[in-house]
């Protein structure tokens, strides 16, 4: 089954990248092949040269273009994917026919009056295999092979007819836009496989903030699990000794068993629910550090310690940043990211704002999903516990609050939550 072909505006910015580098090189190579194929077929060739050279020159000229075109296709993904060798049959037939398309050019010189016109006839005919080959070794390699293709070059020019001056010259013309030409290819594709590290960077970058909160949740479970689990040995063991004896204090010493497993359990819930270790202000400097950390601008402005607010609503807000800065991470293409904390008369707003937002974007479904006409107010609790939207409903839901998601200003994302703090303040 083939996959749909993505339009520009559904494509993230490294995918656009790497488009617009490819197209470039193709239209460098084509561009060459289009110069030489109309220069064949001017008049000085068509009346002068021999007609089958007329016929079978550009022939040559298509050939080259198809070959090196799939030559130049195999060298950038090699190129971009370090250790790859293309095999020689791969690179050989291109090399035949560009060197069968350069000789034409030359016998057509021969028999024509082209001084002018060679240097660039020359050009054309080596660009398209040398695109492509410029991005299968090292530059000294290149460069190697640029000078050996100027030694062959002051051979064969002057038995055009051309004197040694405009051999010269024409050669020296040749090699510099040849050579021209394979260091903007081979810069292209270096910039954009550091697009592609720094891309890569990133999604380390957010799998390594995403190991960190594991590590986090696990040192908790560990601390509250760890200490309760060995009370509970310990008071069972004793318990047992004081039955062997018949002692009355067993039933004593059993009770507080049960009043520490059950109290391990709400502990571990309250980990599970985030209800005890997120902090507002912890999180929005996290988010900062984490964001800046994968290349994203990100703002945050809130009253910093003057913002005074009961615990839960902090940690619902809490939740909710860490939230969407885990969307922001994982989805979209973010440049910039602000994050903002306003107290308003009888409530607090939390806003975070991206932009790099793609059609059909993982987090837009996320965010998007149960709306229902575009606006995800929490009015209960939602079915089930979990992480994401429903987690965040839970979360804000416990403290009165609201949550909004959808498309904001300039094709940007918004997140909104908003909890009355009156209310808020009135459970405690």
């Amino acid at each position: 089954m083939k996959r749909p072909v993505k339009s520009w505006s559904g494509r993230s910015g490294l995918s656009k990248v790497d488009l617009y580098t490819r197209v470039t090189a193709y239209m460098l190579l084509w561009a060459a092949v289009l110069v030489l194929g109309l220069l064949l077929l001017i008049r000085p060739i068509r009346h002068d040269a021999p007609p089958l050279l007329v016929v079978v020159a550009p022939l040559l000229d298509l050939a080259n273009g198809v070959l090196c075109h799939r030559l130049l296709h195999r060298a950038m993904d090699a190129y971009l994917r370090p250790g790859t060798v293309l095999p020689p049959r791969e690179v050989l037939p291109a090399a035949a026919v560009a060197a069968a398309t350069t000789g034409a050019v030359l016998l057509a010189a021969s028999a024509t009056d082209l001084a002018e016109l060679l240097p660039g006839m020359l050009a054309a005919a080596l660009v398209p295999f040398l695109a492509g080959h410029c991005l299968l070794h090292r530059l000294r390699f290149v460069a190697l092979h640029q000078a050996l293709l100027a030694g062959v070059l002051l051979l064969l020019v002057p038995l055009t007819g051309l004197s040694r001056g405009q051999s010269l010259a024409a050669v020296v013309t040749v090699v510099f836009l040849t050579g021209w030409l394979a260091f903007t290819v081979r810069l292209s594709l270096w910039v954009l496989g550091v697009v592609f590290e720094l891309r890569e960077a990133r999604d380390v970058q957010a799998r390594l903030a995403v190991a960190e909160e594991r590590l986090r949740f696990g040192r908790d479970l560990h601390d509250i699990l760890g200490r309760n689990l060995s009370v509970i040995a310990l008071k069972s063991e004793l318990a047992v000794r004081l039955a062997r004896r018949e002692r009355p204090e067993a039933v004593d010493q059993m009770i507080e068993v049960q009043r520490i497993a059950r109290e391990s359990q709400r502990e571990v819930r309250d980990v599970v629910r985030g209800y005890r270790e997120a902090d507002l202000r912890v999180e929005l400097e996290g988010a900062r550090g984490v964001l800046d950390a994968a290349g994203i601008d990100c703002a945050v402005d809130s009253p910093g310690p003057a913002l005074d607010l009961p615990a839960e609503v902090q940690a619902a807000l809490g939740w909710v940043v860490r939230e969407t800065t885990t969307n922001v991470l994982r989805h979209g293409d973010a440049r910039r990211c602000a994050i903002a904390v306003r107290e308003e008369r009888d409530a607090v707003l939390l806003t975070v704002e991206n932009d790099g937002v793609r059609t059909g974007d993982g987090m837009n479904r996320g965010m998007e999903v149960g709306m229902g006409t575009g606006v995800g107010t929490v009015t209960g609790v939602g079915a089930g516990a979990g992480t994401g939207l429903v987690g965040l409903r839970e979360r804000l839901a416990a403290v009165g609050g609201t949550l909004d998601a959808g498309p904001g200003a300039d094709g940007t994302f918004l997140v909104t939550a908003r909890i009355p703090v009156a209310r808020a303040e009135a459970r405690r």
